[in-house]
């Protein structure tokens, strides 16, 4: 899926799976930044990877005074430069098994590879598939991954 005349943003509300991602993005006000220039590498969690938090999650996230919190949570699925698959896999190949990414939000992923398939995990031990990878936008890569990945809890 090439949409690299659109940014991130355009691309993820032209996506039917990643409309509770979008709707989050707009609620922490990110997507001004998220449509800028960038470049940004974004593992975007899909619908079904909200819908597996735990029940109210989202709900609670998304409401105004929660937005700090939201917007911590949907910069940490966010890397700057424009990183596809390959260049994932080469880090972890290069790094024996593992690279760490830091993001936006200041905390860091941990990719690995598995039986072909790449797998970002969080600062909890979460570990997300990237389910859709390498969907090229005009600011950047999203790769749609199967889990939501939180920020290390203070």
């Amino acid at each position: 899926m090439s949409n690299s005349n659109k940014t991130i943003v355009e691309t993820a509300i032209a996506t039917d799976a990643l409309s509770t991602l979008v709707a989050a993005v707009q609620a922490a006000n990110l997507a001004d930044t998220l449509s800028s220039e960038g470049p940004f590498t974004v593992f975007a969690p899909t619908n079904d990877a909200f819908k597996a938090l735990p029940e109210g999650t989202v709900d609670t996230l998304l409401k105004p005074e929660n937005k700090n919190t939201l917007a911590g949570i949907l910069t940490y699925h966010v890397v700057s430069g424009n990183h596809k698959a390959a260049d994932v896999i080469g880090m972890i190949d290069k790094s024996g098994g593992k690279a760490n990414v830091k993001t936006v939000a200041g905390g860091e992923l941990t990719c690995t590879t598995e039986n072909g398939k790449v797998y970002v995990h969080d600062a909890n031990g979460t570990k997300a598939e990237v389910v859709m990878p390498n969907v090229e936008t005009s600011n950047g890569t999203v790769h749609v991954i199967n889990k939501v990945l939180m920020p290390k809890k203070a």
